[in-house]
């Protein structure tokens, strides 16, 4: 018994090491969505995020997660939010749009966009990097809008730059 447990705690060691030694030897930081089901996302401030194409089944819940927690100003609902984004959608897991294409960050009340930023973003923080994944209930519902399909699953990377 003794032998097994050693065993597993040289296991444990060596995976924590693993996956240290490969975070560092990498220019992008991956923020650990895996164990929660939900896409991989770059952590690197600054830079346009890098996101994994989901798999599995989309979430029917909104489902939020820091990728970078912020120290700045925090989101209200009340808020007027200046942020770099990118959307990708759940079924195919292509990229529809991102303000980092055009180089230019979009700024707007946050009551004046879908309901899935509207409540997955209260609580961030100016320097923050939010993943949203929004059912379609919460995002564009049965009509879609432009390139996104009727009842499509979003997901969101959202940077939050300024918050007045």
């Amino acid at each position: 018994m003794k032998s097994k447990r050693r065993n597993l705690a040289i296991a444990a060691v060596i995976a924590i090491s693993l996956t240290s030694l490969s975070a560092c030897g990498g220019k992008d930081k991956v923020a650990d969505t895996a164990s929660t089901g939900l896409p991989a996302v770059t952590a690197n401030a600054g830079e346009a995020p890098t996101i994994t194409a989901p798999t599995g089944t989309a979430p029917t819940t909104l489902e939020t997660e820091d990728i970078i927690v912020g120290t700045g100003a925090e989101v209200l609902a009340t808020s007027t939010l200046t942020v770099h984004y990118t959307l990708m959608t759940w079924s195919d897991g292509k990229i529809i749009e991102s303000s980092w294409t055009g180089g230019q960050p979009a700024t707007f009340p946050l009551s004046g966009v879908i309901a899935g930023w509207q409540q997955g973003l209260p609580g961030a923080k100016v320097g923050g990097r939010r993943l949203l994944v929004i059912p379609a209930d919460l995002g564009y519902g049965p009509n879609g809008s432009g390139p996104i399909g009727p009842n499509a699953t979003l997901i969101f990377v959202v940077d939050i730059i300024g918050v007045s």
